[in-house]
């Protein structure tokens, strides 16, 4: 397969209040009657496209689809302040028992991937399997290859990014991003944001598609990707070290499906493969063309295969 299924609209959608700050948007879409399936996002803060719906074949899944903490639609936007992957763990819980189900097939990509393993470790009871993205485990490593490291693959990317912090406050750009991102001065967060989230964006493909960082700098992309992606890096995903390889056995029994670009520098692909050795019932497929980003052919068409395959897995 080759192409993403037909644009489709939401047959039901709504927002979901899950506590005093934080109201979630979430949608369903395809059959009502499907097998169930939770796409998960990426970022932090990366928010829901209409084109994550297309993953999937409308006839055979019911699609459930919502925007995290501080993403996309829910409100208030860019906000860190209760937002924690254990909170988001429950909030997906939330959104489960909202929908009646009882178990679903779990869908995540870079992030995505990451609260996908850390949900399925928490309720391993919940899900059918998995199919995985861009894997990103949130250790110290990997945050600090995205800090310190992504550039040496993209200098004139990484340049603006270095540029707009002062020179005395180089030794630790993510300190220094946090003190523009979560201080007082509303403009500066915002502008911080802006150039976090463009660098990021610069980054995702094997070949350049300067559309797609024009659109991770617009305010509506950036205070979520910017703000949410410092806040969970400087707490380290809420996650002890190494946590999602150390906890593997609670998942382990349940099938896998894990896409990895070859040239993914915004996640490399040792982590797929640290990942693929702690699950010896999972399938790894590296796409040898694609960088990050999910739309790549090679990798739309490798999600696209594996979506397909569940369906001979699954009972509807």
């Amino acid at each position: 397969m080759h192409s993403l299924y037909p644009p489709i609209e939401p047959y039901r959608s709504g927002y979901l209040p899950v506590d005093d700050v934080h109201t979630l948007y979430w949608e369903e879409c395809g059959n009502p009657q499907g097998v169930p399936v939770l796409f998960l996002h990426g970022g932090p803060g990366a928010g829901l496209s209409p084109t994550h719906r297309q993953f999937f074949d409308p006839s055979y899944y019911r699609i459930v689809l919502f925007d995290q903490r501080g993403a996309g639609r829910s409100t208030p936007l860019g906000c860190w302040e209760d937002n924690t992957t254990q909170l988001l763990i429950q909030d997906i819980e939330q959104i489960r028992l909202l929908m009646g189900l009882e178990q679903w097939l779990v869908f995540g990509g870079s992030w995505g991937s990451t609260l996908a393993l850390a949900y399925g470790q928490a309720h391993p009871e919940r899900c059918t399997g998995f199919i995985l993205r861009g894997v990103f485990l949130c250790t110290q490593t990997e945050i600090t290859w995205f800090m310190e490291g992504m550039g040496q693959f993209f200098p004139e990317a990484r340049a603006p990014f270095v540029d707009h912090i002062p020179l005395e406050e180089r030794g630790d750009l993510l300190a220094a991003y946090c003190t523009r991102l979560f201080g007082d001065d509303a403009q500066a967060s915002l502008e911080a944001a802006r150039i976090w989230s463009r660098y990021e964006g610069s980054c995702l493909h094997l070949l350049p598609h300067p559309e797609v960082a024009d659109t991770f700098g617009t305010d509506a992309v950036a205070l979520g990707v910017g703000r949410l992606e410092a806040h969970y890096f400087r707490n380290r995903g809420f996650l002890a070290e190494d946590q999602l390889i150390r906890q593997m056995g609670r998942i382990s029994h349940l099938p896998a499906i894990v896409v990895q670009g070859r040239y993914d520098v915004v996640c490399p692909p040792q982590a797929a493969w640290r990942l693929h050795q702690a699950w010896p019932g999972s399938r790894l497929d590296i796409v040898e063309d694609a960088g990050h980003a999910a739309l790549e052919p090679g990798t739309a068409s490798a999600l696209l295969a594996a979506t397909e395959q569940f369906k001979q897995v699954l009972t509807p």
